[in-house]
């Protein structure tokens, strides 16, 4: 019979944990913002937190559950018992995410047949002294217990609420119990019986001499109460019970698992044998269903079903409680790159830059520009000086107009040089964070010089495609100084399709005028809206 017992109980969890694994695994924790959810009492300490003063949430409501079970009840003591069954109710109260407290009735019907003959002393309903007899009996129980739950899996740290809840508990019990044997297993009526051969055949030969539960089991010491179903019938005891059990969340408010109960009424009397060996305590496996009771609007799941880590958890992830500090960017070079991905942190001042904070050298002959005094030497007067002067012979007239340049000064001359080249990916006109960046440091400097225009200069004039290409990089920089930056558009001058690096868009402060807007040259092509 037990191993059939174990059988559909591991069918049935079989059953469950499929249904359960179908489930979402909810890690939400927005009920610290809901003050529909937290006690009149709480709702200082939810004050406090919403507005940073204390840093744990508020307890939220939760549910109560009304549990309802049913299953395989028994008696362990000295005689053997055969299969009964029990029922009942329960209602359960969270204290915390760990423990609860349940208040929980079973009434239950166990029943036992011994297959030893014993001998009886004349006092009780086994017949005169002397007369053999065979103990059996059905004990009817009502039992009423209160029981301390611990949850042993809510908390964890590497997943959201538990679909599972796996526990222990403790609890202080009332037991009322009618037991009642069947006395015409005694004297004659045995004969015929083989007691020399196994244990159930020799107790399907006394079922078939039985005559029903006819009769109160013996009193011991006058320890019966008058009541029952017959007078003088019925014990009461204190208990303790103990055990454990699993159940699965089926739904938001179902739930379904198994529980093993052992209750201990410190009576040797329970089977209607007092063999002052040991006490007798009762067995009970049961099948428990649970229903979460409460209004969902302003109550949570009942705590046992909640991880309050969910709270640290997201808010590490995702802030919405954490008062931030403002980031802040180190540049130390000032030359609009910041530190974590400058790649030449030590520029001087001043100096132009790529995007990635190296000094510009734009004509390759490995002298950077803020020290080439010939910016865009050929490659066929290579190698360069330390000023970055090629070996080319310089023409008359040049040297001419180097020396009236030498002596011009520039009226209105814009103070904005030397501005970083912003990058972009093959084919994207996504604004990148180090475009962002970037961007940032040319308008700070453009609110320095409110004198300054800048001109931004996108490259591609090979086909169709290079130029749209082109006028989209520079409308999407544009865009974002304006709208982001808060730039005024007639201080931007519109230039795209140059040769050049098509991934490159430049900057160049100028007092020039120029358009700020231009049609695009392919609107067919375009990649911005």
């Amino acid at each position: 019979m037990a191993s059939k017992k174990y059988t559909a109980i591991l069918g049935l969890l079989g059953l469950v944990q499929s249904a359960t694994f179908a489930q979402k695994n909810d890690a939400n924790a927005d009920w610290w913002k809901d003050s529909s959810k937290v006690a009149t009492k709480r709702l200082p300490q939810y004050n406090e937190f919403a507005n940073n003063q204390y840093p744990y949430p508020a307890k939220p409501r939760d549910m109560w559950e009304l549990g309802f079970h049913g299953g395989y009840s028994t008696i362990i003591s000295d005689i053997d018992s055969r299969p009964g069954f029990g029922g009942g109710l329960s209602l359960r109260k969270s204290l915390g995410h760990i423990f609860s407290v349940r208040a929980d009735y079973t009434g239950s019907f166990s029943y036992g047949l011994d297959y030893r003959t014993r001998i009886s002393d004349g006092t009780g309903p086994w017949g005169a002294a002397g007369t053999r007899y065979v103990a059996n009996y059905k004990n009817a129980t009502h039992q009423g217990n209160i029981d301390v739950i611990a949850s042993l899996n809510t908390l964890s740290h590497y997943r959201g609420n538990p679909k599972t809840n796996i526990y222990t508990f403790l609890g202080y019990g009332l037991v009322l119990t009618d037991i009642d044997v069947d006395n015409s297993l005694q004297g004659a009526n045995l004969n015929g019986v083989n007691f020399n051969t196994k244990r159930k055949d020799i107790k399907d030969q006394l079922k078939s001499k039985m005559n029903d539960y006819n009769v109160n089991a013996p009193a011991t010491n006058g320890n019966r109460e008058p009541i029952g179903r017959m007078d003088d019938n019925k014990l009461i005891r204190h208990a303790v019970s103990f055990g454990a059990g699993i159940a699965f969340k089926l739904s938001s408010r179902l739930s379904l698992g198994i529980e093993e109960r052992l209750t201990l009424p410190f009576s040797d009397d329970l089977d209607g044998v007092n063999a002052g060996k040991s006490n007798d305590f009762y067995s009970y496996t049961s099948i428990r269903g649970g229903l979460a009771l409460g209004n969902s609007s302003k109550r949570v799941a009942p705590l046992w079903w909640i991880n309050p880590n969910n709270f640290i958890y997201n808010e590490l992830n995702n802030p919405k409680h954490m008062k931030l500090p403002p980031p802040v960017l180190p540049d130390a070079d000032g030359d609009g790159i910041t530190d974590q991905f400058d790649l030449e942190p030590n520029t001087p001042a001043g100096a132009p830059v790529d995007a990635r904070g190296r000094a510009l050298d734009t004509d390759g002959d490995g002298v950077p520009d803020y020290k080439d005094k010939e910016l865009l030497t050929a490659q066929k007067c290579f190698p360069v000086n330390a000023d970055g002067v090629g070996n080319c012979p310089e023409p008359e007239c040049c040297k001419e107009l180097r020396d009236k340049m030498a002596n011009w000064t520039p009226q209105n001359a814009c103070a904005i040089t030397n501005l970083p080249s912003v990058q972009f990916k093959s084919g994207s006109v996504k604004i990148s964070k180090d475009a962002e960046s970037i961007l940032a440091s040319i308008a700070e400097k453009l609110n320095a010089n409110p004198t300054c225009k800048v001109k931004i200069i996108g490259y591609g004039a090979s086909d169709k495609r290079a130029q749209q290409l082109s006028w989209d990089r520079v409308n999407a920089v544009e865009k974002y100084l304006v709208e982001k930056q808060g730039i005024s558009e007639s201080r931007l001058i519109f230039t795209y399709g140059q040769d050049g690096d098509s991934n490159t868009v430049d900057f160049q402060g100028t007092t020039e005028e120029g358009p700020n807007s231009v049609p695009a040259p392919h609107p067919n092509l375009k990649k911005t809206k």
